[in-house]
């Protein structure tokens, strides 16, 4: 008989490692950016194989940060998934540009190219695509980018499901010209809050770094840390308080460590719930259309179809009042009322998302799960849906 009585959606871990950088922080007297901040943005961009990486306090502010580095102005016109986080599509409206959202594919919530060639044939002048990397899965970033480049269309990655993910055995992180990265306190390597923005482009590099804290065109640790020691600077641009602080990047330079094992330790509890849960007709497995371990399994979300013979929430109510945490990732964008209002979505624009929608639900992933944990979640699905 089972022991359990609760089971998270999520996890936190946090070891030794992370507590000796925390404790050099706390040492050196310096808490805000600074050495630990540039250590991490160093190694993070050297981990995905990138030239440049600018930390930030979130992958929303990487996302705007983006948007203004690659020219966006309003009016334009942007590509985003609806299956996504309302992220995705404020940081354009942010700027006044304006998003088209579009369908994604059912069973892996990603941008096709098919999807891509339709929506292009449907609306002129499209300026920029934001693809998202949902879950930790890679969308076929050659094939998209093959396909903006020839309509002359910017591409931006938002990755913040995606580390460590791998396309074909490539870095998410080396495709388009921006990708950005979240560490939010569930993802699959965490600083609490904060984000990273990585590119090869080195007048984008240039232009993020500055606008992320106040257009100011000298950090404040190069000035401190100067042999000339001088308090001038001048602010280039109206930019905005998005650094990371050197508390979150200790931590997050504990996690980097990690970050592949904690990756393998995922794979592990999906391939038992993959093993697991295959034989019932009344839930649609996601689909990994790659190699398991290219994979970096931010989620591991379910769709309740119609043979389930229960409702989304009514099956979240049941499996919390068996100690089991879930989540849903993500009410869409045409089902957002600002969204839905500003631009006269309907779902019937969105059957793969809708679909989704109706029946979607994460299950508990983090690493270091058990065997008897992941019985017990597959158990109680099956008596909920029995």
């Amino acid at each position: 008989m089972s022991t359990i009585t609760k089971i998270p959606f999520s996890k936190i871990f946090i070891g030794e490692s992370e507590r000796k950088y925390l404790n050099e922080v706390l040492d050196s007297g310096w808490l805000t950016t600074a050495g630990k901040t540039l250590e991490f943005e160093k190694k993070f961009a050297d981990f995905v194989g990138a030239k440049y990486a600018c930390a930030v306090n979130s992958c929303t502010a990487a996302l705007h940060l983006g948007i203004d580095a690659l020219g966006i102005k309003a009016g334009d016109k942007v590509l985003i998934p609806s299956m996504t986080f309302a992220a995705t599509g404020e940081v354009v409206r942010y700027i006044g540009a304006e998003i088209i959202p579009i369908d994604t594919e059912y069973r892996t919530n990603l941008i096709t190219p098919e999807i891509l060639i339709d929506a292009i044939e449907k609306h002129d002048n499209i300026k920029l695509l934001i693809v998202v990397h949902y879950g930790g899965q890679a969308a076929q970033m050659e094939e998209l980018i093959d396909i903006c480049n020839r309509h002359d269309i910017k591409i931006m990655e938002d990755a913040a499901h995606a580390f460590p993910t791998r396309n074909n055995g490539k870095m998410i992180g080396t495709f388009g010209d921006i990708t950005c990265f979240s560490f939010y306190a569930n993802k699959t390597i965490t600083t609490g809050e904060g984000g990273m923005l990585v590119t090869d482009d080195e007048n984008i590099y240039k232009r993020v770094k500055t606008m992320r804290l106040h257009g100011i065109n000298r950090d404040i640790w190069d000035r401190f840390t100067s042999k000339t020691p001088s308090w001038e600077y001048d602010v280039i641009d109206a930019g905005y308080k998005y650094n990371m602080p050197d508390l979150a990047a200790a931590i997050g330079l504990g996690q980097l460590e990690k970050a592949e094992l904690f990756r393998s330790e995922r794979q592990k509890a999906v391939e038992f719930y993959y093993e697991n849960l295959k034989g019932l007709s009344m839930i649609d497995l996601p689909i990994c259309n790659g190699k398991l371990e290219d994979h970096a399994w931010h989620l591991f979300p379910i769709v309740l179809n119609e043979k389930s013979g229960i409702s989304r929430n009514e099956f979240i109510e049941k499996m919390s009042e068996q100690g089991v945490g879930t989540s849903v990732h993500y009410k869409p964008i045409h089902q957002l009322t600002y969204y839905k209002e500003r631009y006269n979505l309907v779902k019937e624009d969105y059957p793969n998302a809708q679909l989704t929608w109706l029946g979607n639900v994460s299950l508990p992933l983090y690493p270091y799960m058990t065997t008897e944990e992941l019985q017990y979640i597959v158990d109680t699905i099956k008596n909920i849906l029995s």
